[in-house]
């Protein structure tokens, strides 16, 4: 007989953008090519200067750092929010094992099991999974494809919360939907957390990569000394997804000392990582202009793409690497599935992810996808060219 594991063991969800990893798997030694659309991997090269930290090393020894992170690392992620107008001291920043962690020790500080966060849906799939680590619950507000995915109006917002709301979660630009906040809803957010005494956290991840307009920060804000988080992440900024360092930003000093508390439960952020993080922050405004250009030409190509296959609608998102799209079908998981596993042009075809898995409210999303775009223009414009195709040929069109 098995011993049962917890409720929290048994109810942790499943990645969607790793649905289809089995069929991927068995179908990419069949196919000649299959685009990876469904997950935010990019393929732009990680900085040389951070490989050479690796390479270069000194010392027979990596050693434990400090829980909160290297205090020269803190004061150079203190001096490039500066540069974006946010100012922080390095004492209001902490380091964390990706922003994975980030999130779930802001969760871990800010509730107790059974408090809420309220998420505008469509977002980030493993909001969920670290919500039901601590024993907190997600509670989501949708926005809608028809606006761009634009934040709910906020008396809709402020109908959800509850005696158990501890906070607002937005990503901004988010994923899966690119939609970029606009200063006046960053400020409407704010009034409804300071009315309500709850906390507004903020994932920054793509803070880079708004191509329309300007970027706007919660921490830039008056005002948000003791209910503004920042989570944070150098995986897309800098390529560095497999490298697993993050950080969390706040004014609020409880905040950072509970938080600094755990990371010390778990020792310490990665130490190599840290040096070579110092050395990637050198790059500058250049660099960032000139991955924000390629992404945005990327943008352009899939939205393009997009267009000009009948019965698709979305638009044009604003800011990070994805798009969600509408689709004439009924169920995204079937069609997804069907393309890999059964539609080929020239042994070639498309893997995305279904939409649904981006929603808490149950059977929203379903004629959804998300495309990541994450490969160059040329792949990106032929991998639209067989989705097209697919539609076309989908048994299961509407």
């Amino acid at each position: 007989m098995t011993k049962a594991i917890s409720n929290r063991g048994k109810e942790q969800p499943a990645s969607p953008m790793r649905r289809l990893e089995a069929p991927y798997l068995k179908m990419k030694d069949i196919r000649s090519h299959i685009y990876p659309l469904n997950i935010g991997q990019p393929d732009i090269e990680t900085p040389p200067s951070y490989m050479d930290v690796y390479r270069n090393f000194p010392g027979p020894t990596i050693k434990y750092g400090p829980s909160g992170g290297l205090p020269e690392y803190r004061k150079i992620l203190s001096d490039y929010y500066a540069g974006c107008g946010i100012s922080l001291t390095p004492d209001e920043i902490l380091v964390t094992t990706g922003g994975s962690e980030a999130i779930i020790f802001v969760f871990a500080a800010i509730t107790d099991p059974g408090d809420e966060v309220i998420v505008p849906e469509p977002f980030y799939a493993n909001y969920n999974g670290f919500a039901n680590m601590v024993g907190s619950r997600i509670i989501p507000v949708t926005s809608r494809a028809e606006t761009g995915y634009a934040l709910p109006p906020i008396s809709e917002v402020e109908l959800k919360i509850s005696p158990r709301t501890r906070a607002i979660m937005i990503c901004n630009p988010g994923n899966p939907t690119g939609y970029a906040y606009t200063k006046e809803e960053i400020s409407a957010l704010k009034a409804l957390c300071l009315k309500h005494d709850i906390f507004l956290v903020s994932d920054e991840v793509y803070r880079e990569f708004v191509y329309d307009g300007k970027h706007h920060s919660i921490l830039s804000e008056p005002g948000f000394e003791e209910h503004g988080i920042i989570v944070d992440s150098l995986s897309k900024r800098f390529s560095l997804c497999g490298a697993r360092l993050g950080q969390v930003a706040s004014h609020n000093k409880d905040v950072i000392d509970a938080i600094l508390k755990m990371g010390q439960a778990r020792l310490c952020p990665p130490t190599v990582e840290q040096y070579a993080a110092m050395e990637v922050h050198k790059l500058g405004q250049d660099y960032f202009d000139g991955i924000r250009k390629e992404y945005q030409k990327r943008r352009d190509t899939v939205y393009d793409g997009l267009m000009k296959i009948d019965g698709v609608f979305c638009k044009k998102p604003r800011g990070a690497f994805y798009i969600q799209a509408k689709l004439p079908v009924a169920d995204t998981i079937e069609f997804a599935h069907w393309l890999l596993t059964e539609f080929e042009l020239e042994n070639e075809t498309v893997l995305v992810a279904p939409g649904n898995g981006f929603y808490a409210t149950k059977d929203i999303g379903l004629d959804e996808i998300r495309i990541a775009y994450i490969i160059e223009s040329g792949q990106l414009a032929r991998a639209m060219h067989i989705l097209g195709e697919g539609l076309r040929a989908y048994p299961g069109r509407k």
